[in-house]
């Protein structure tokens, strides 16, 4: 949504700038009037300032919303590809039906039945719920002639890159891209298809298959497309922004100014890259930006002037160029490291700073503390030192470092390549734990090691060739076997939940191969059948798991009796997974060492027996009956004298 905290503070165009295209939204979009195309597309190449046209013109439209007494903004969705949340379409209908709840009041009694008559509804397909959800309810409303026409604007479609119809646990960016932003195109199609009062702002990069998709026969009555670059005076707004940040900073030379203006070429992504390089007190700001205007790039003159984006490209490669020399190569390290961290399930704590993040980094890459930052602090201009998520102000800046035609000496290794360092960093990290080791547990980067390995290995696969492959497996499987994991699962189940970024089914998701496991993905199955290390490995987990249950359970080491929310969680993983399939297992289940020790605990601490009984039913409350029936079994049988 546009509003929402995961987006403070919201991008906005530079007051006095963007105005010929916000014009043409306005004079399009009518409240009172419906337009006679209930779909606009505005599309431009990364960094002409898509994301900030869609916040100014919903800025404008709630200032409005306050003159009239009633929302203009029927909904928003602005996609984002390295967030969960917003790089598939799984919550874009559900989303647009909240916001529709709110802004529309006629709507509410409507929508409720739909989720009353349905309640699996938010489940099911998105073209069901659009249909349930949104669909129905308008169509309930009869005539709707009279009522304003709202607004919703749909930002970065391009970024919508996940299916989300993988494994929650296996997550993979699926390669049907394409295929997924046509189908957010569809959905929005048979909306507009209707007579509603509803208009659509759209806007994306031109890929060519948004463009094909949106210039076919269905689309072209009902789409009006506007090139952001071509609406208004590029060259203008960008001046006015430079002066006026210039002013601020307080450099007053106009020969500067003209040339920063001229460099720009239009590029608002290029001017504000650079007033925001030279912001910053602990440098002059004036001697920055003659620096920056007056470095020249050692590069091949073809390849660096090969794209639009050249003039942006250069500046990149300059502004990595005024780093210290003695720290270009921790550099370009730290922004692979941050650029495989980003997204994925590879979580660090809630709204970690960059500064802290950075920190867990070095410890896993083996970097004397600190080292991390203090080879990026140049880089304030294209990182954003605040946001867990996502580190890069501007997706053309990952893009360039990836590709070593426009990064040359700045490219970063590639994503595998650095998950195999950090997992490995994990490892060690691991092998320094032991039952008594509560100093080395207190270290940031030991305890992400502690909680996040799984999701290290998860997210790394060998890409090499077939022996290269087999070796780098056997490598790791050799590391995860010298590790104490009993005594890893013991501090990582007793630490305070607020630690943790969530809990892991560790009984699924660190077995055999199968659709929850994040050691083996889909098609490593040969792996698992023919390394014996993989086995062992997978005995070595299971086992270490079990006897960490045990150990914490001893009413001997109980102390307070209280567990943390992770290890009551755990344990009732554990009861589904071994009990809960009872007919996958032997009738002798009762001697399990796990349900041995729980009836243990409940003969010496039945009171701490109780509060951890009534834990696992609170955990397991919403999840199918035939789970809970098998756990009820067994907590029957501890249960008799």
């Amino acid at each position: 949504m546009h509003d929402s905290d995961e987006r403070f503070p919201p991008p906005r165009c530079h007051a006095g700038t963007r105005g010929a295209v916000i014009f043409r939204v306005f004079d399009w979009y009518g409240y009172q009037q419906r337009p006679g195309k209930p779909i606009m597309w505005i599309y431009a190449p990364a960094g002409y300032g898509k994301t900030a046209v869609a916040g100014t013109v919903s800025e404008k439209l709630e200032e409005k919303a306050a003159e009239l007494g009633f929302n203009l903004i029927g909904a928003t969705f602005f996609f984002w590809r390295t967030s969960e949340e917003r790089n598939s379409p799984a919550r874009f209908i559900i989303t647009l039906t909240y916001q529709l709840f709110v802004s529309i009041p006629e709507l509410v009694p409507h929508i409720e039945r739909a989720v009353k008559q349905d309640p699996m509804i938010f489940s099911k397909k998105l073209e069901t719920q659009l249909m349930k959800l949104i669909v129905g309810p308008f169509k309930a409303l009869g005539d709707t002639s009279h009522m304003p026409n709202r607004l919703i604007i749909v930002d970065g479609l391009d970024e919508c890159i996940n299916s989300d119809q993988e494994s929650r646990v296996q997550k993979r960016y699926a390669e049907d891209q394409e295929r997924v932003q046509a189908r957010v195109l569809d959905l929005i199609h048979t909306l507009a298809s209707h007579s509603f009062p509803l208009s659509f702002l759209i806007l994306s990069r031109p890929e060519p298959w948004i463009k094909q998709h949106i210039k076919s026969p269905k689309f072209e009555d009902l789409v009006e497309p506007i090139d952001l670059y071509e609406v208004g005076d590029n060259m203008d707004d960008v001046e006015k922004f430079v002066r006026e940040e210039l002013t601020r900073i307080g450099v007053d030379d106009e020969d500067l100014a003209e040339e920063l203006v001229d460099r720009a070429g239009g590029h608002m992504l290029y001017a504000s890259t650079v007033i925001r390089d030279i912001d910053d007190p602990n440098y002059d700001p004036r001697t920055r930006l003659q620096s920056l205007l007056g470095g020249s790039s050692s590069s091949n003159h073809d390849l660096t002037h090969s794209t639009p984006f050249s003039s942006l490209h250069e500046l990149y490669r300059q502004i990595l160029r005024s780093c210290h020399e003695g720290n270009s190569r921790t550099m370009v390290e730290v922004l692979g490291e941050l650029m495989a961290f980003t997204g994925d399930n590879l979580q660090f704590p809630h709204r970690a700073s960059l500064d802290g993040v950075v920190r867990i980094l070095d410890g896993l890459s083996g970097r004397d503390p600190g080292s991390g930052m203090r080879a990026i602090r140049g880089l304030h201009s294209m990182l954003d030192t605040s946001y867990s998520g996502n580190w890069f102000i501007h997706s053309s800046f990952p893009e360039f470092l990836q590709n070593p035609d426009l990064s040359l000496e700045f490219a970063v290794d590639d994503r595998e390549k650095v998950l195999q360092r950090l997992l490995s960093g994990c490892l060690d990290c691991l092998s320094t734990i032991t039952l008594g080791s509560t100093e080395a547990v207190d270290e940031l980067h030991v305890q992400y090691a502690l909680f996040n390995w799984p999701w290290v290995w998860d997210s790394w696969t060998p890409t090499d060739s077939e022996p290269t492959a087999e070796a780098e497996w056997s490598y790791m499987f050799r590391k995860l076997l010298t590790v104490d994991l009993m005594a890893c699962f013991v501090h990582a189940f007793s630490l305070p939940d607020v630690n943790r970024p969530f809990a892991i089914d560790y009984p699924s998701a660190l077995g055999t191969p199968g659709s929850n496991s994040l050691m083996f993905e889909d098609g490593a199955e040969d792996i698992y059948d023919s390394e014996p290390l993989a086995q062992q490995a997978v005995l070595h987990l299971t086992h270490s798991f079990t006897a960490a249950i045990c150990h914490i359970l001893k009413p001997a080491d109980l102390g307070s009796g209280r567990w943390s929310e992770t290890f009551v969680t755990e344990v009732a993983y554990y009861l589904r997974d071994r009990v809960g399939k009872a007919e996958n297992w032997p009738d002798d289940w009762r001697c399990d060492t796990v349900v041995q020790s729980l009836k243990t605990l409940r003969r010496e601490s039945n009171a701490d027996f109780v509060r951890l009984k009534e834990g696992v039913y609170e955990k397991c409350k919403r999840w199918p009956g035939k789970y809970r029936d098998h756990i009820n079994m067994v907590f029957d049988y501890i249960c008799i004298d």
